[in-house]
């Protein structure tokens, strides 16, 4: 019996192992290093996070936008000028709007808007003030 073709085809086989091994193994260093990147940019990630939260309590509240719509600013212009809670009505007389009934609603939606926005609060039903 010849083993030389036996052996040879082993030997092909062993190349071919040899091959795929280095090949998986230079995978293997690359996965490894992108890892290590991932893992860098992680740590990064979460001292950045817990940087900026550390540091948000002294930024300065921003106010929150006020809608787009001319009465607005006008609005709190009112509550500026006066020390006690304002009725829909004297808001309404404020902005110079006729006292009728569809203005008075349309300004006292106005200002539940403001108190949703917590620009205003509503002491008791229908008295608006700044806030404090």
């Amino acid at each position: 019996m010849n083993l030389q073709p036996l052996l040879e085809a082993l030997d092909l086989q062993k190349d071919a192992a040899l091959a795929l091994a280095d090949e998986l193994r230079a995978q293997i260093d690359d996965l490894q290093t992108r890892l290590r990147e991932a893992e860098t940019h992680l740590e990064h990630l979460a001292i950045t996070r817990k940087t900026v939260t550390g540091l948000a309590d002294r930024l300065p509240a921003s106010s929150p936008e006020l809608p787009e719509h001319p009465d607005y600013p006008r609005i709190l212009d009112a509550f500026n000028q006066t020390t006690g809670p304002l009725r829909a009505k004297n808001v309404c007389e404020a902005l110079g709007h006729e006292l009728l009934p569809k203005n008075i609603e349309g300004t006292r939606a106005k200002l539940k808007r403001l108190v949703k926005l917590g620009l205003l609060t509503e002491a008791d039903t229908g008295n608006f003030a700044r806030k404090s």
